[in-house]
């Protein structure tokens, strides 16, 4: 999914196969180790949905709501194509009150609309934190805007880090890969980029993942363990592209919904294909500089 959806150069495709380790990788990965990853193993979360839209689809208004922050927010009207769903959704309402995002690839545009928390139901449509993202531009290493969030807590895209049925049918995923950990795992006050944002929810002391951290799964990790060429496939996007964090929840490892793609996931990769693989086997890629969180957010041109 995520491959060339942004240009080449974007951080999201970069082989961090060989990078320098984070001075603080041991610290960080043991424990993590400790704590363990959500739901005490590595598990893959299949309910975000990516929908495309072209100069036919309607553009629709939306009420903000509490969950829209200015001036991180884009306050521009969001296409919505027919027929199509929110995260975790049979369609546009949220009714299960989740993060509800609405991922759109506008593809005549050449633009990403990405919204947190939508909800529409009829001609009603209420809104969170909306963001657009110029596909045409390798953004700067602070995105948006230092501070900033988007629809995701880490202010990064979701869309590019999200890995398809169709990637791991035809066996490679070319780009690095979404995470998500317990608050009380992130790193409180901090975060490196390409994360420009984190939040006061994240509860860890000074050796917790900070938001935007880059994990690699080590390279003499034993592939054939794994119980299939799914899982494979995804390990070895991991230990090429690593694996950014990105928001705060229990599932690790976030996928695409197959309901629009044309290979399905079952049978290539089950939720907990990968459970074997512990923090122990990641290894924590040098961030740069450590940014204290203020919230104060500073938009970029």
């Amino acid at each position: 999914m995520g491959s060339g959806l942004f240009p080449p150069d974007s951080v999201w495709y970069k082989d961090v196969s060989a990078a320098a380790l984070d001075a603080e990788s041991p610290q960080v990965i043991a424990q993590l180790q400790r704590a363990g990853f959500g739901l005490g193993h590595l598990q893959i979360d299949f309910s975000i949905e990516v929908l495309h839209a072209n100069a036919q689809t309607p553009m629709r208004d939306f009420t903000t709501t509490d969950d829209f922050y200015a001036p991180d927010c884009d306050r521009v009207p969001m296409p919505v194509p027919d027929g199509g769903a929110i995260e975790g959704e049979t369609g546009y309402a949220c009714t299960g009150d989740g993060d509800c995002h609405l991922l759109v690839i506008h593809d005549t545009m050449r633009k990403l609309y990405e919204m947190w928390r939508a909800n529409i139901t009829g001609s009603t449509f209420a809104g969170g934190c909306a963001v657009v993202w110029d596909l045409t531009r390798t953004y700067p290493a602070n995105e948006r805007g230092d501070q900033c969030t988007s629809a995701d807590a880490a202010g990064y895209p979701i869309t590019p880090l999200l890995f398809s049925a169709d990637e791991v049918a035809a066996g490679h995923i070319d780009h690095a890969i979404r995470f998500i950990l317990p608050n009380a795992r992130i790193r409180n006050g901090v975060y490196v980029h390409p994360a420009t944002h984190s939040t006061a929810a994240a509860t860890a002391g000074a050796n917790g993942v900070p938001y935007g951290a880059r994990l690699r799964l080590r390279a003499d990790y034993p592939l054939a363990s794994l119980p299939n060429d799914g899982a494979r496939t995804v390990a070895r996007a991991l230990q090429k592209y690593g694996m950014f964090l990105a928001d705060g929840g229990n599932v690790a490892l976030t996928a695409q919904s197959d309901r629009f793609t044309t290979a399905k996931w079952d049978p290539l990769l089950a939720p907990r294909d990968l459970a074997m693989i512990q923090p122990m086997d990641f290894q924590m890629v040098d961030g740069g500089a450590r940014i204290p969180y203020t919230g104060d957010c500073a938009r970029t041109p």
